[in-house]
């Protein structure tokens, strides 16, 4: 790419802001100039503003310190110095998706990290590697927003990256019904264990609205495009438990599946490494090589060895075997900050600018 892009990210003093600033640092297509945040942090610069509540294992990119926090209200202001924006406001559900259309009616592509409008008919929930062709539905989203450029694309919830990239590699094995407990870190929440004290030595046996994300988000990234709009899979059917765990980043997963074809436990893992999708064809800057990895041992996968596989953007499998009660049983894993969420959502972004959907203004 000749020149880079111009980025900017909106609510990028809170964690996943964050990790989109430490992501984007260096990037070979795209440059962070634009930060904008809620009108307590806006006037200052990015490093006064987020002051001693940088929470990435690195340094605060030198490039952003200085770059003066915008007001993320002021739309029109915001989306004047940019090509595209990353989005991870923490607003109201509502608030997130008049926000986020206004961007959008800017002629501004918003790529989303927010839950606000993974139901919206004709707006991508993507994983790159999973379901590119809903991207397919954007030039219809482009028409009932106005826009010519302009439009919302999203990423799923990060507790679903640690099964679903495992059910999808075995679709043509007809997997129905799935039961999976997610075990997920406290970052997920936006917090440190600096910031949530009681959470060392403890588990939480509730996640608020999680346990429906993880049993349908799944299912709207195995949906079809029809008419314009995308149509949830209706199987396997789901059901899910979420537990908020003392780990610091790292969703882990135990899931349990039944599949409508015989299948081998060879299979099933020589399924789980062959798969790959656009990101690694296409050799986008942000893809893993290897999107799946499976490992023998019976102790993994485990967060401190393996959260970090392919600079945490792959995905790690491990303990399959067969139940008794079930056909197969596993446990993954995944990052949640990085494929769960900002990595995830810079991926779909190349893809999108891969395919022509992100340009320069």
């Amino acid at each position: 790419m000749e020149k880079k892009l111009r980025v900017g990210v909106l609510g990028a003093t809170g964690m996943v802001g964050q990790r989109f600033i430490s992501l984007l640092e260096n990037h070979p297509w795209y440059e962070v100039v634009t930060v904008a945040a809620s009108p307590r942090s806006a006037g200052r610069t990015y490093e006064e503003a987020v002051g001693d509540r940088w929470k990435m294992a690195t340094p605060m990119p030198e490039a952003v310190k200085q770059l003066v926090v915008m007001n993320v209200n002021e739309v029109e202001k915001v989306a004047a110095g940019v090509d595209f924006v990353f989005s991870a406001v923490d607003m109201t559900k509502d608030e997130i998706k008049a926000i986020e259309e206004a961007y959008a009616k800017t002629e501004t592509p918003v790529v989303s990290n927010n839950s606000a409008h993974r139901w919206t008919p004709d707006v991508p929930m993507v994983v790159p590697e999973i379901n590119p062709e809903h991207f397919d539905v954007i030039p219809f989203q482009r028409k009932r927003l106005g826009t010519d450029r302009g439009f919302i694309a999203v990423k799923p919830n990060c507790s679903i990256q640690s099964y679903a990239p495992a059910l999808t590699a075995w679709k043509e094995f007809e997997p129905y019904e799935v039961v999976a407990t997610t075990y997920q870190a406290i970052s997920g929440a936006g917090k440190t264990f600096k910031e949530w004290p009681e959470m060392e030595g403890n588990i939480i046996p509730y996640i608020g609205g999680e346990e429906e994300k993880s049993e349908q988000e799944p299912l709207r990234l195995w949906g079809r495009v029809e008419d314009g709009v995308i149509v949830k899979a209706e199987s396997p059917v789901i059901t899910c438990q979420c537990i908020r765990v003392p780990v610091l980043n790292g969703h882990t997963a135990a899931a349990f599946v039944k599949f409508r074809k015989k299948v081998t436990k060879e299979q099933l893992i020589e399924k789980l490494v062959a798969f790959k999708g656009l990101p690694q064809e296409l050799a986008l800057p942000s893809a893993p090589k290897q999107f799946i990895q499976y490992l023998e041992e019976d102790n993994r996968p485990q967060v401190t060895a393996d959260v970090d596989f392919e600079n945490g953007m792959g995905i790690s499998i491990g303990r399959l075997r067969e139940d008794k009660v079930y056909d197969y049983k596993f446990v993954g894993l995944s990052h949640n900050t990085v494929r769960g969420a900002a990595g995830g959502a810079v991926l779909c972004a190349e893809l999108l600018t891969a395919k022509g959907y992100i340009q320069a203004k």
